[in-house]
């Protein structure tokens, strides 16, 4: 069995779709592949096989590996929520909340659980490939660290740092990172590799060997602005401002980037059509006059950016929309903030709270200890789907009576208002379906492109496997994985 390591010298240097190609190429290759996070912080996550969560990277590389997601494949995952606390979820099951001083201390005492699932993967497969987070070069966060060198030395496996030349100051990056090592950890970095590279790459020869001198590591190539990537889900959310406003279509879609925003692409089907403007409103922006639908979408902390929404002022934005016939469309978090009211008796987000929702959904959502992971399929809008559903809270009401869709064994999901303007639902992903996006866009006077929302993801992985091929030297980082490197 093989392994290899991608580290960065930041966050966002993409090492996510590094891994995804990475994972495509060599299954493209005929090996059995895995993809391995061991401790990721996202509020973007998936439902696996096993009825657990995990990060929405590691789901999109065990797609780029042909496997189906599963929680050993990202062991510890935090989920940040309201009042600088995350909710830690262990093996896919939620194990309490936890302050960012407290995870300090708390984190080494999860690396027998993180060595757990790595073992249980490493025996499946031909090859695992690691993908880091943030940067090792954060040696103020070295005791106990599980997601870098702390993991690499524990399990030894070999590492490639990834240096983003697209943001500036790679080589110091690169040569930084090596200068502020411990020796030890150092001595798991094997080579280094660029990414988002624009132009020629033969201008950056000279750049490339000082980085081979100043670090005695060997560089496994360049890769260029990987334009597929645009295709794929996004994990974070800082992605969501640089690109709002920038797709011009007829149907004017909008959604307000909540503080706590979770599972935002849901949207991505729907900003793919050519006939939608799909408009991400930033804070401090008002949400368009124009828009045929809102929709809110998915929120780690519902109170919070209940809260936050009305600060906003959204919530004055959204009633004028719904009083002038505009559609409303919540998702998840965005669904129990249609409601008439959102409870939180346990304390499940934080203090103990009971608050007004916007009052377009006659139901109310009592927020519980349990939660809902599972994978569906069911119907709407008389289409066939699949999806799943992440949430804690239940949801009732005279408005559960005109559910937004019938799933499996025909329970119920979500509710529809009296005059057919606002829906909710609890199911994420639904709208990756060519047939119920179709459904949705002709109710608002829109024509689907009636492309095949998954198949063109698919196609996207392969696209950057095929530019991994040719930029980087995968023989090498095989033989890196294989122990059979000359270094």
């Amino acid at each position: 069995m093989g392994a290899l390591m991608l580290q960065g010298t930041g966050s966002d240097v993409g090492k996510s779709v590094l891994v995804a190609g990475l994972c495509r190429a060599l299954a493209n290759r005929g090996l059995s592949v895995r993809p391995f996070k061991p401790q990721n912080m996202s509020n973007n996550a998936a439902v696996t096989v096993d009825g657990g969560e995990i990060g929405r990277a590691q789901a999109l590389q065990a797609l780029a590996c042909r496997v189906e997601p599963h929680t050993d494949m990202n062991p510890v995952l935090l989920k940040p929520q309201a009042d600088h606390t995350s909710q830690l979820v262990v093996h896919g099951k939620v194990r309490g909340t936890l302050g960012g001083g407290n995870f300090r201390h708390k984190r080494g005492e999860l690396l027998p659980e993180v060595m757990e699932s790595w073992h249980r993967l490493q025996a499946q497969c031909d090859v695992v490939v690691v993908e880091g987070a943030g940067s090792p070069a954060e040696i103020n966060l070295r005791a106990g660290d599980i997601a870098n060198m702390g993991f690499a030395r524990a399990a030894g496996v070999p590492v490639v740092l990834v240096g983003d030349i697209d943001r500036g100051g790679v080589i110091a990056a690169l040569v930084g990172t090596r200068a502020v090592l411990d020796p030890d950890d150092a001595a798991m970095i094997r080579g280094f590799l660029i990414n988002k590279f624009r132009g020629d790459p033969a201008l950056f020869a000279d750049g490339y060997r000082q980085i081979e001198a100043l670090s005695g590591w060997r560089g496994y190539g360049v890769v260029p602005w990987l334009r597929a990537t645009a295709h794929l889900p996004s994990e974070d959310a800082v992605v969501l401002e640089r690109t709002a406003r920038e797709t011009a279509g007829r149907l004017k879609i909008a959604c307000p980037i909540i503080p706590r925003i979770a599972n935002f692409d849901d949207l991505d089907p729907i900003k793919a059509e050519s006939s939608v403007e799909l408009v991400m409103v930033p804070p401090g922006q008002p949400i368009p006059g124009d828009c045929a639908l809102i929709v809110l979408p998915g929120s780690k902390a519902t109170i919070a950016d209940m809260k936050a929404m009305r600060e906003q002022g959204w919530d004055i934005d959204i009633l004028a929309h719904h009083r002038r016939g505009g559609k409303v469309l919540g998702i998840c978090g965005g669904y129990q903030m249609l409601g008439r009211r959102i409870a939180d008796p346990e304390g499940i987000e934080g203090p103990p709270e009971d608050i007004p929702g916007l009052g377009l959904l006659d139901v109310e959502t009592v927020l519980t200890g349990d939660k809902a992971l599972r994978q569906v399929a069911g119907t709407a809008l008389d289409q066939a789907f699949t999806g799943f559903e992440m949430h804690m809270g239940v949801t009732s009401g005279p408005d559960c009576r005109h559910p937004f869709a019938l799933l499996g064994e025909g329970r119920p999901d979500g509710a529809t208002s009296a005059d057919r303007q606002v829906t909710g639902t609890y199911v994420h992903g639904a709208f990756a379906s060519t047939a119920l996006r179709s459904a949705l866009l002709g109710m608002l006077g829109a024509q689907s492109d009636g492309i095949d929302h998954d198949a063109k993801v698919d196609d996207a992985l392969n696209a950057i496997a095929a530019e991994l091929e040719h930029h980087l030297d995968v023989d090498g980082l095989l033989k890196l994985a294989m122990g059979k490197d000359d270094a």
